[in-house]
């Protein structure tokens, strides 16, 4: 009988054990997700949510998922996309890149998930998710980087979505024949970034999410996809909300597509750049290693060739028109929208872009909210040369409750502070107010975040 009842006493400790942590049938197949430092979180890293790639995929619109057999257990996350990184010694590096840069690989369209443990599971939870873009360029980044994570989020019952996305020239090269086989080029980044939340809407209900309240928010490079969403028609109906953060207002011409340039000429210096690289067709490009592609651009650029701009750009399909064409046509999404900068961040992203922005947006009749991030971040001896005030991404630390996470000796006050941002982006994705004012084109508001 003992052994019986050990026998019994595991069986119902299992059961308990998958209760709380239940397998979820996605896209796919089966998910099993792990505990995060949080007991009362469950994380599950790595989840396709495209095809790889790789071979004839690469270059072309995102596939859906390839079956897989059994349970995948989401315990470690995915390589990342191809990019050249932070070098040693420089700024981001020093503040957010200090652990090295993770396993790159083309086989990157992967996603994170962070929720509730005692909702995941239960499609009848509806709880407000948030899928996050990362910055970087379009070039560099990821949806796991030190200074991002959804402990906090799912804390508050949100669940938080990252993503990884193709970058640089194996994200956004154009080429004529690229556009003879596909009607168009390049945006396969924004593609990717589109599957990624429309796998998001047709799946999160698995893991207790709600899929008509998706908020997707980005900053940098991640807040201008953001705006790329706002005007694609192929994003429109899978999001609820959008923040945008350090990602300019109206008038950016910064990484950001415009109307003065066409296809044609994305598609000649993608062929100016593939020749230069010795690649005379199509196959020889998707055959050649992926690390030989993302070098190209800058072994062309230091042999004295303008340099390539490899961005999302107008291309007819995936963005039809620029971000401030919709805006003043009134056709960008109709969600509300928190919009913010940093005080010292980088030319074009603050101040009164963003402000004409909100002003024309609430003239429209559409809810903006505005904020600043003000606080300047502290330094220690050990960095002298890392006190840069209240720079371009310093808020990352504080939005996603990752002040642990740095080496800055952060005081009870930047505690604080992040708790504060924490709620308010929270409540954003709740009830597409942050909680405080909105911004009116004839009473203007903006919120300001620092030390008490």
């Amino acid at each position: 009988m003992k052994p019986q009842r050990f026998l019994l006493a595991a069986l119902l400790s299992l059961a308990a054990c998958t209760a709380r942590n239940p397998v979820l049938n996605v896209e796919g197949g089966q998910v099993q997700g792990v505990p995060s430092e949080n007991p009362e979180v469950l994380v599950f890293k790595g989840i396709p949510y495209a095809a790889p790639p790789v071979g004839e995929l690469r270059w072309a619109a995102p596939q859906p998922v390839p079956a897989w057999e059994g349970v995948r257990v989401c315990d470690h996350f995915s390589d990342i996309a191809w990019q050249p990184g932070a070098p040693p010694g420089t700024f981001y590096y020093d503040e957010y890149y200090w652990e090295g840069t993770p396993d790159q690989n083309e086989d990157c369209l992967y996603l994170n998930v962070w929720a509730p443990s005692a909702t995941v599971g239960k499609s009848d939870a509806k709880l407000p998710v948030a899928m996050w873009i990362h910055g970087g360029g379009y070039v560099n980044g990821y949806g796991f980087e030190v200074s991002m994570d959804g402990d906090k989020w799912a804390e508050r019952g949100v669940i938080l979505v990252t993503i990884n996305y193709r970058l640089g020239t194996l994200g956004f090269l154009s080429h004529p024949e690229l556009t003879a086989e596909q009607g168009q080029s390049g945006n396969y980044g924004t593609m990717d970034q589109i599957a990624a939340l429309r796998w998001v809407h047709d799946n999160i209900a698995a893991f207790g999410g709600d899929p008509d309240r998706i908020t997707i928010f980005g900053q940098s490079a991640g807040a201008m996809s953001v705006k790329n969403l706002l005007t694609s028609p192929l994003s429109r109906g899978l999001f609820a909300g959008a923040i945008i953060q350090s990602g300019g207002g109206i008038g950016l011409r910064l990484l950001s597509p415009t109307e003065l340039v066409s296809q044609d000429f994305y598609d000649l210096q993608g062929k100016e750049l593939m020749d230069f690289a010795g690649y005379p067709d199509l196959a020889a490009m998707r055959s050649a290693p992926a690390a030989d592609i993302l070098s190209a651009a800058d072994k062309y650029a230091a042999a004295g060739n303008r340099g390539i701009r490899m961005a999302p750009h107008i291309d007819g399909k995936v963005l039809t028109q620029t971000f401030d064409e919709a805006l003043y046509g009134g056709t960008l999404a109709p969600v509300p929208v928190m919009i913010g900068y940093t005080k010292d961040d980088m030319g074009g992203l603050a101040g009164g872009p963003v402000d004409r922005f909100c002003a024309i947006r609430d003239s429209l009749g559409f809810p903006v909210f505005e904020y600043e991030f003000l606080r300047e971040l502290p330094c220690d001896d050990a960095h002298p040369d890392s006190d840069q005030g209240a720079f371009h991404s310093a808020e990352l630390w504080y939005m996603f409750g990752t002040l642990s996470h740095s080496w800055r000796p952060f005081t009870e006050g930047d505690y604080r502070l992040s708790e504060e941002m924490l709620d308010a982006w929270t409540a954003f994705c709740r009830e597409g107010n942050p909680g405080w004012e909105a911004y009116k084109h004839d009473k203007p508001y903006k919120q300001e975040f620092d030390v008490h």
